[in-house]
């Protein structure tokens, strides 16, 4: 009976692990992370068909909203905040957490009046091109049955 026991605990342990591939399991970047820390700005998002096509950012607005929008990251936390403040959109702020993991994905969750440990869901973006002064994230989305790359450019303000 205790062999049962043992066994079934032992692979009820096996089962239940996360998987290793997930982007919210990896080790994080730290030195990416830190290279980030401060104040930016998104100067453009761009994307093919972008004068045709409609993309809704993070679930919250517009694509083309984003630009000016400012970003705070801060890396020993992994908290900041995001701010869009434009003419033709609605102004919004928002507390966000963040982290870089060492597949250079940026992952990133919106927590409105949520605590982070509350919030479900999340957005992974890809890292790309980052330099003391300027990154881009990149988001992987699908136009009709095409993957298309959504490019979110930071510059650096402070």
């Amino acid at each position: 009976m205790k062999k049962i026991i043992l066994v079934s605990f032992l692979s009820l342990l096996i089962f239940s692990c996360k998987s290793k591939n997930s982007a919210t399991s990896t080790k994080l970047d730290n030195k990416a992370e830190v290279a980030i820390k401060g104040t930016w700005k998104i100067s453009s998002v761009t994307y093919p068909g972008s004068d045709v096509i409609k993309v809704t950012s993070f679930d919250l607005a517009d694509s083309k909203c984003f630009v000016g929008s400012i970003w705070k990251f801060v890396s020993m936390s992994n908290k900041g905040q995001m701010t869009i403040a434009s003419k033709q959109c609605t102004d919004y702020t928002t507390p966000i957490t963040w982290f870089i993991n060492k597949e250079g994905q940026f992952v990133l969750k919106i927590l409105d009046e949520a605590k982070a440990k509350t919030v479900k869901s999340g957005y992974v973006l890809r890292v790309a091109n980052q330099t003391g002064t300027s990154f881009q994230l990149i988001d992987k989305i699908n136009v009709g049955s095409t993957p298309t790359d959504v490019v979110y450019q930071f510059e650096k303000l402070n």
